[in-house]
Parts: C-alpha cells; structure tokens; sequence
C-alpha cells in the first residue's frame, strides 16, 4: 500500500490495527504518524494515549502486552513502536530477545481500541522473514521513498500554496538547488520564504539567493551546474566565495569529482534503458538528482567524462603531494573546463 492510499483510508475512517512504516524519508513518515495521531487521538487524550516504545529496549511481547492492555481514561490509544533491526535486515548490536510469534497471534485477533505504528529506520525490509510477509498480505505495510523530480517540485508548489503564496518560474528548482532535497530542510525554508513574501505574495529566485544559505555540497553542486552551461563566471563566483569561508580545496575537488562520477553513471544507466527511479535506487540516489546529472550529463559524451574524472584524480594527487598549489590547481581546472578545454557541448540558443 502506498501513502496516499492509506491516508484516504484513514480519513475515511478505514484504520488499519497494525502498520508498518519504512524507507529513507522520515518527514513524510513522520507526517502519516501526525495524521494518524490527529485521526485517532483526542488533542486532550494524547498524554494517556500515544505510548511510544524502541525494539533496542523492549521486548516485541511487552509492545503486544501494552496493546492488549484495556487503555486508561481514553477510548483508543496509539502505540509507536521504533525499530531498527527487527523487520529489516542485519542486527543493531542489541541484547533484546523477541518472541515474534506474540505479535503474529495478535493480528489474528488485534484489539479494537489499540493500533500498533512500527516505524522502520531502514530503506528496506527484511522479505525473508515471517512477519514481514504477514503484514505485507495485510496491505498495513507502507514505504516512504524519496519525491521523484517533478513530484517534488510539485510538493514545493503546494506546501506554498498551503500559505497562499505563489512561487515565480524556476523558483522551485533554485530552492532545491539551495537546500537539497530533503523534506525537513525544504519545508522550514519554504516555512521562512511565505513569511517573507506574504499572503498572496510571490517568491522569486532573487529572494531564494538572498534568504537561503546554501551548503558546501549544493554550492559544488550548482558550481557544476554552471560548468556543464559553460557559465564561468558565476562557477568561478561560487568557487571564489567557497575559498573565502575557508573551504578545503581538496574537498571542493572532492566534490566536485564525486558529481561527474555520478554524471557518467547515470549517462551509462540512461544507455541501457533504465528509469530515473531505476538509476536512483542503483546508486542510492535521489530521483531529482538524477534528473539533474542526467539533463547535465547530455553536454558530454562518455569519453568527456571519463576523461574529466582521470583529470580530476591528476589534480587531487598534484595538490595532496604538493606538486601544485591547491587553490592554483583547481582554478586552472576550472577555467580550463570553462573554456571548452574539455570539447563540452556548446548551449544551443532557443527562441524565446
């Protein structure tokens, strides 16, 4: 079962007595977990009916004996249950013992006053085991993957439009190129802009770059972004500016080497037919940055990359044993790139 479906259950009031939560983005499966609380859970009932447990302290059997258990001075109550090992894969070093076969007899007959949340700090399952599977036939398991790139843009849009505020052309995909792609971090900087624009307002991209700081690994980011357009002066803007807050330039070369690698892994991926969120699982990506690499990989040919990288590990072991000067070596790099002296693909002019 995906969200979205189980949300629409939920409301409706389809409750399901055991869920299973999992995958790699914790803010949207923290907001089911919030909806289910406001759905289930009186505002004033919430000291006595939200119990929370963690599997590396507590047995699985005493989670079943809580939920068992006849709630106090509350109709229903909420039991959230974290894990790390027990429904995925591998071992979280505890010495807790469960006793599986307590939660599989519950769910064959669950208590009506009491719905169990697992939340699985893990990205994926482990499908071999038993009750993974029951679940599983109980359509109450539900995964929380990264927002493809044009789901996420499309999250951005509404969240501001939640506020009654607009976001200017691009302004979407500047905000991600600013703060990254997790939900927490975009959601308190789309939180600070609607404050900043107003009801009804409108953000720009001139108010993003004034408002939102940008991290060392989105400022590489867009530095490539730039190259791949062959806009040197603002990659070059970017690299001046990362130097004045004191920025290691092996690690800015790092970096800047780890988004070309991904460049021609996904070019590779796009050759051989697989999907954006194919390619993003393959290399534990997420899907709208292999939408970016993707639309900046198409300036390159395979061969271009390739030799970008081997020029790039030239330069790293230059600058580490002092052949070079680091910050000269990596400018050089980069004019040289910015130049064309690499054969990258000049832009094609597009009508307006």
């Amino acid at each position: 079962m995906d969200a979205k479906t189980a949300a629409k259950a939920i409301r409706k009031g389809d409750i399901s007595p055991v869920y299973l939560l999992y995958g790699s983005e914790k803010y949207q499966m923290k907001q089911f977990v919030d909806m289910l609380k406001e759905k289930v859970v009186e505002e004033e009932h919430r000291d006595f009916a939200i119990i929370p447990y963690d599997l590396t302290e507590t047995p699985i059997e005493v989670v079943v004996e809580e939920a068992e258990t006849a709630p106090f001075l509350v109709p229903k109550k909420l039991i959230i249950v974290r894990d790390t090992s027990v429904f995925a894969a591998g071992k979280d070093g505890g010495k807790i013992e469960h006793h599986i076969e307590a939660l599989l007899t519950y769910m064959d007959n669950p208590a009506d006053y009491s719905i169990i949340i697992f939340t699985v700090q893990a990205e994926k399952l482990d499908e071999r085991k038993k009750i993974v599977k029951r679940l599983k036939s109980d359509a109450s398991v539900i995964a929380f993957t990264p927002l493809g790139g044009d789901d996420l843009v499309a999250w951005i849009h509404k969240r501001a439009a939640e506020r009654e505020v607009q976001l200017a052309a691009g302004a979407a995909e500047s905000l991600i190129q600013y703060t990254g792609t997790g939900l927490q971090s975009l959601a308190a900087e789309i939180d600070k802009l609607c404050l900043y624009a107003g009801a009804q307002g409108t953000i720009s991209t001139a108010d993003i770059e004034s408002l939102v700081p940008r991290s060392t690994e989105q400022n590489v980011f867009a530095m490539v972004e730039d190259l791949a357009n062959l806009r040197l002066d603002k990659a070059l803007s970017i690299f001046y500016e990362l130097l004045k807050q004191k920025e290691e330039p092996i690690k800015i070369a790092a970096l800047i080497t780890r988004q070309f690698r991904i460049m021609l892994q996904v070019k590779e991926l796009m050759g051989q037919s697989y999907s954006q969120q194919q390619i993003a699982s393959q290399l534990s990506l997420h899907p709208y940055g292999v939408k970016v690499a993707g639309e900046q990989a198409r300036r390159f040919r395979p061969e271009q990359l390739r030799q970008l990288l081997y020029d790039l590990g030239e330069l790293d072991y230059r600058m580490k044993t002092g052949v070079v000067d680091k910050v000269l070596g990596l400018e050089m790099f980069l004019l040289k790139m910015g130049a064309g002296g690499f054969g990258l693909i000049r832009p094609v002019c597009r009508a307006v």
